[in-house]
């Protein structure tokens, strides 16, 4: 059997002329708002300039687009930043270990096969190494005399 796998699904149909269904919204809206402030606005020196800005945002719904995302969402996320909180607390939470980390953690060390040395050793075999490296030191003077 033979599926039909749907190509381009990213890409809306157009139903009104080249218009997608969104972009028809966007339009016939931003013209309605327009006619409407034309009708409602007494002066056309004020009127203007708000049909202006009307049409800029309803071609800008309509077809700009941000980091190839639509406009629409861009001015989603801008209003809810608007809105939203602005304070942002890190809070650092300091996780104790608990028994069984810390036993998987000393048998991890234990399995290194690492020597743990005392103080005491360690005192020992500094000293060991010290008094040698003297005698040594003593040897090579005698022989070059």
């Amino acid at each position: 059997m033979r599926f039909h796998v749907p190509q381009y699904i990213e890409i809306e149909s157009k139903l009104f002329g080249p218009f997608t269904l969104k972009q028809f919204i966007y339009l016939a809206g931003g013209i309605g708002a327009s006619v409407g402030l034309w009708f409602v606005v007494p002066y056309a020196v004020l009127s203007l300039p708000l049909i202006a800005a009307v049409a800029l945002f309803s071609f800008a719904l309509a077809f700009y687009k941000v980091n190839e995302k639509p406009f629409i969402e861009v001015m989603e996320a801008a209003f809810y930043y608007a809105v939203g909180s602005k304070l942002y607390i890190w809070d650092r939470h300091r996780k104790t270990p608990t028994k069984k980390e810390i036993a998987e953690a000393d048998k991890k060390e234990q399995e290194a096969n690492v020597p743990k040395l005392s103080s005491s050793k360690l005192k020992d075999l500094t000293w060991d190494l010290d008094t040698k490296t003297g005698e040594k030191d003593e040897d090579l003077s005698d022989e070059t005399i």
